[in-house]
This record gives structure tokens, sequence and C-alpha cells, in this order.
């Protein structure tokens, strides 16, 4: 007996259109946020955030890049050993985020 192979599903959404009874669905799902009732839900005191962190949990996506940097600005970062990437990363990130909020 020959097996029959299931074609792989993909993690990518469908490109089909949405049929008549999907979009009513959708419909009757959507909330606007003036309907929300949040009256039951006590707002946090701003002692609350004294210890909060931005971005605590926040791990973006790493994308592979090749640059060309003057040799004394990586031995400047490999001075301190492993991990001048990383510390690469970090200071664009901050410069980045420096710039970010003064825009």
């Amino acid at each position: 007996m020959r097996k029959e192979t299931k074609k792989a599903r993909s993690n990518q959404p469908s490109t089909r259109a949405l049929t008549a009874k999907q979009k009513r669905e959708l419909a009757h799902l959507t909330v606007r946020d003036d309907q929300i009732d949040t009256s039951e839900i006590p707002e946090l005191p701003p002692a609350a955030w004294k210890n909060a962190v931005r971005g605590r949990f926040y791990r973006p996506v790493k994308q592979a890049v090749s640059m060309r940097l003057d040799a004394d600005v990586i031995a400047w970062l490999k001075k301190r050993g492993k991990g001048y990437q990383t510390r690469a990363n970090r200071i664009l990130r901050e410069r980045m985020l420096d710039e970010s909020k003064r825009a």
C-alpha cells in the first residue's frame, strides 16, 4: 500500500480573500476602544512604575551585515575581548535611541 504524503503546512497566512461569512464574523468581533468597559480595572499608581524598565524582554531580530570599518575602531572594540560585535551594536543602538528622542 502506498503512503500518501500530506502537503506541508506553511506558517504564512493565506492570501485568499475572506468569504462573506468570515467578514461578518470579523465585523461581529470587532470592538472599538470606546466600547471597552475599563471601570473595574483600576489604574496603577505612579509608584508602581518606579522600577519599570522599557524593553526589558524585547529581543530584536538580528541581521547579518558586512561593514568596512577603520582598523583602529575594530581594535578599540576588540580591546575588551570577546563580544566586540555586541558592543558595536550596543553603541549604535544607544546613538539611535538618543537621536530618536531628540526628533
